[in-house]
């Protein structure tokens, strides 16, 4: 499966430059997630935009698969790139701000999407969770009668992407997908999570 990894925006909210570049523990968000959906077995694609070119610089130098789109908006720019790459099969999208996604995040959702018979998934984590580790979610929603919010992982048909689809929405009460980089209060938590998880136990 494709993974389309959203990389062209500027992180204006976070402040620190162009966003797929900031680092966690001194390795960049994109590598990171990159990582995540290369270990789970998928083929990794960054969409970037005319407003990233150090991204692209950093694409180039380490290897990474990349198509920039126009930048007209997180959307438009998934549609551009699916149907330039002519991707008919269903897809991952995923932005650069989840550096604790890990593989077997993406394996899971992997198997529920095929488990649900739905056209896409969408990922969502409680609002609770969310609010504990510093994510300031675009909107809220009900998610299996909880207040939720998404993380912006989704799986969409390639060969419907210009059109309406019908979604299963995933709760997943997992702190690596409350933790979303979009704010340097998000980013400490993050940081302070990873060196954690690094602690000999």
């Amino acid at each position: 499966m494709y993974a389309l990894i959203l990389a062209g925006g500027m992180g204006s909210r976070l402040g620190l430059g162009e966003k797929a570049l900031v680092t966690v523990r001194d390795v960049p968000m994109i590598r990171r997630v990159a990582d995540a959906f290369v270990q789970a077995g998928c083929d990794v694609v960054a969409v970037l935009s005319p407003r990233t070119p150090y991204t692209r610089n950093w694409c180039r130098a380490n290897g990474i698969f990349h198509y920039v789109a126009e930048g007209r908006g997180y959307m438009e720019d998934i549609i551009e790139a699916v149907t330039a790459l002519e991707i008919s099969s269903p897809v991952f999208t995923c932005g650069t701000d989840l550096p604790l996604l890990s593989a077997d995040i993406v394996k899971d959702l992997m198997d529920r999407y095929t488990a649900c018979g739905m056209d896409a998934l969408s990922t969502w984590v409680p609002m609770a969770l969310a609010e504990e580790h510093g994510y300031q979610p675009p909107c809220i929603g009900m998610v299996s009668g909880i207040e939720a919010c998404p993380v912006g992982i989704n799986i969409l048909r390639g060969d419907m992407i210009a059109s309406p689809q019908e979604e299963e929405r995933v709760l997943v009460a997992d702190a690596r997908l409350a933790c979303h980089v979009n704010t340097k209060n998000a980013l400490e938590i993050a940081e302070r999570l990873i060196s954690q998880s690094r602690r000999p136990s």
